[in-house]
């Protein structure tokens, strides 16, 4: 296959000042909690991506100083001459494919808390830091404003030093000091750099004229600006402030790197932003103000898309952070015609997760994301079978579905055994709730690849059991069977079944995807904390119930703080009306009322009446078939339970646990000896 010809635009040269990218593909700085931690791996992540075809490939937040750094969160340092070497590998790597490096410079000042360094923190005015730490921020003086421009000079001059063509001044997300000058929220100053926009402008200004002058004659700098922050009045707006930034800088950068803020909202899931390209509104003004090239994020995964923003005038670069993390080879696909073959991100945020809890990247679409040089896997490339010996796949869920793919294209032959008339799993019901369509995507890919491979034979309604598998006398056989939620009601709060459940009818999830009857008032009982509560609250509103949503925890969904969806959650929940509990467990149940007592104290009860019960605590793996062939297991050569089987998790977690088990298919390891590097810090300099 070749590339369509409506495509040719994408995989034109696009001059940034100095430098030239040799495409329009550009993956924008984004965080993997890689950094100055795991350099090798780190190199390797964004290597694949060179590999891929993206002409510009970016590394995440680099501190410039230790005065401002993110400890526990791993991102990158440039402090001094020591960290070159660590960036060296990075560029190297991108260089290699005939790619772009870029580096972010980053200063987060009252975004930092500086549990390492321990200095204190440093922002426009005195005030408080982000989150919820008791610590404060003092106000700069003009000495501070002077080593700030001083520090940003000298990391541009390592930057260029450690090979990097880009060097970023980052103004976004609510992060960055710059911004935080530009904004009244946190500049109460009353001198040069505070006051009208011509003064809250003034440091950027100074530091994108200091850092061209330093490196603007070999490498191009590029601003990154948050055009708007979709809080109306109380922030930056596209039509107000922001276009006069934009005005009043117009020239300066050879890059505009334009998007919203804060980090929800740019990194908006498909929940809340289900449509590629959803920030152009926000952006599309930008190219019309400066002659400068500029590049955008929206999640594109679509080549059409892509075409259109070039073609309109909307972006010069198409931008993608999550897009490159689910598929790396992207633009090298679009180039081979093979549009079909792109993994497509499902905008779930399982990568912006790790990043907040300061763990290395990981992802839905790819379970390769992070593992690249730990396990030394590759998105596009696997280990060849280690015999022709026939693989059974009982399952077609994600971790079944991913198995029976790789093990496919391993070479082996493969049995793909499903129980129901359509492939997928837990991603065919729950991409049917509200806001979660793009989970199908999981299943889409994984079945259009299998459809391809004559050795893998896929066989719909067909539920086995342990005695049908024995009859197939087949050597490997990995159970695949997902998981079931559980009615009695124990989970993270309840170690032991709820009284009363038993004598009332209970709902389920898997009973609610199944299309089962929901009375008027319905009572949502959510000791998940995930993103099922919400959504099936949602989907009862939609059908016009009263819902009241209880949780023992703090907040409602409280895991997708992790996701940047939670306080949209709640919000949307409240619009529709929804009765949200929190603080609550539930003691008891009797027919068409449960008592709820406070988790801080058992004397404070609230009765709630209903109509319809709806439990979400904890699954049940459906592992008996696994368990049953386990008495068997001296006739086999493996004989294995991955994914919800094995133990329920997310969605990525199954999609993981399959790729795993077809990568060490017929290994010579024990199965739980660490099959992987770690890197070790080396002993330097005393």
């Amino acid at each position: 296959m070749s590339r369509d010809p409506r495509y040719d635009i994408l995989f034109e040269p696009v001059q940034i000042g100095p430098v030239t990218t040799k495409n329009r593909f550009y993956q924008v700085p984004h965080c993997n909690t890689l950094g100055h931690a795991r350099p090798r791996a780190e190199a390797a992540n964004r290597r694949v991506k060179a590999e891929g075809g993206w002409g510009v490939i970016c590394t995440q937040e680099v501190e410039i100083h230790p005065s401002s750094e993110l400890t526990p969160y791993v991102e990158g340092r440039l402090w001094d001459d020591l960290d070159i070497p660590q960036h060296r590998l990075m560029t190297d790597a991108v260089h290699e494919f005939g790619s772009l490096a870029g580096i972010e410079l980053a200063y987060n000042a009252s975004h930092t808390m500086n549990h390492y360094s321990r200095i204190v923190p440093m922002a426009p005015s005195d005030g408080i830091v982000h989150g919820n730490q008791p610590i404060q921020a003092r106000a700069m003086n003009r000495r501070d404003i002077k080593n700030l421009r001083l520090w940003h000079v000298e990391a541009a001059k390592r930057a260029r030093r450690a090979g990097y063509d880009i060097i970023y001044v980052y103004a976004a997300h609510d992060m960055s000091i710059l911004q935080h000058f530009l904004k009244p929220h946190y500049n109460r100053r009353s001198d040069e750099y505070g006051g009208s926009l011509e003064n809250r402008v003034r440091l950027s200004r100074e530091i994108l004229t200091d850092v061209k002058e330093a490196v603007g004659d070999t490498c191009a700098v590029a601003f990154r600006f948050a055009v708007d922050e979709l809080r109306g009045p109380d922030g930056l707006q596209a039509e107000c402030e922001g276009r006069d930034v934009i005005g009043m800088l117009a020239e300066i950068p050879d890059l505009w790197d334009v998007n919203v803020s804060d980090w929800s909202n740019d990194s908006a899931t498909a929940r809340f932003e289900p449509n590629e390209g959803f920030q152009e509104p926000y952006t599309a003004f930008v190219k019309s103000m400066t002659t400068k090239p500029v590049v955008g994020v929206g999640r594109f995964t679509s080549a059409d898309a892509m075409v259109s923003q070039i073609k309109r005038g909307v972006l010069d670069l198409i931008g993608a952070a999550r897009p490159s993390i689910a598929d790396p080879y992207l633009p090298n696909k679009i180039d081979a015609g093979r549009i079909d073959d792109i993994r497509e991100c499902i905008g779930c945020n399982i990568c912006v997760a790790q990043d907040n809890l300061a763990a290395p990247i990981r992802c839905t679409q790819n379970p390769t994301q992070g593992e690249e040089w730990k396990r030394d896997w590759h998105p596009e490339k696997i280990q060849p079978a280690t015999s022709d010996e026939q693989v059974l796949v009982v399952g077609a869920g994600p971790a079944g579905l991913e198995c029976a793919m790789q093990l496919g294209n391993r070479g082996y032959e493969v049995m793909l055994a499903e129980a129901g008339e359509e492939l997928g799993g837990r991603v065919n019901r729950e991409s049917q709730l509200p806001g979660l369509s793009s989970y199908v995507r999981v299943r889409d890919y994984r079945e259009s690849q299998i459809v391809q491979k004559p050795n893998i034979q896929v066989y719909k309604d067909n539920r086995l059991s342990a005695e049908d598998i024995l009859e197939l006398d087949i050597p490997h056989v990995i159970c695949a069977t997902g998981s079931s939620w559980r009615r009695d009601g124990v989970g993270k709060y309840h170690a032991f079944p709820i009284e009363g459940l038993d004598g009332v009818s209970v709902l389920t999830p898997d009973d609610v995807m199944a299309g089962a009857e929901i009375k008027q008032r319905v009572l949502i009982y959510d000791d998940d904390h995930y993103y099922l509560g919400s959504t099936m609250a949602e989907l009862c509103t939609q059908q016009g119930k009263q819902v009241c949503l209880v949780t023992p925890d703090s907040l409602i969904s409280s895991w997708t703080e992790y996701t940047l969806e939670q306080e949209k959650i709640h919000a949307r929940l409240s619009t529709l009306g929804v009765e949200m509990i929190t603080l609550h467990a539930l003691q008891s149940v009797s027919p068409e009322q449960a008592s709820m007592v406070s988790v801080y104290d058992a004397n404070q009860v609230r009765k709630i009446e209903f109509d319809s019960l709806i439990m979400i605590t904890s699954r049940t793996p459906d592992n008996a078939v696994y368990h049953d062939l386990l008495a068997h297991e001296n006739k086999f050569k493996t004989l294995l339970a991955i994914g919800d089987s094995e133990a329920p998790s997310t969605v990525a977690a199954a999609v993981f646990s399959g790729h795993l088990a077809a990568r060490n298919l017929g290994s010579d390891e024990d199965f739980y000896t660490p099959l992987f590097r770690r890197e070790m810090p080396g002993l330097a300099n005393g």
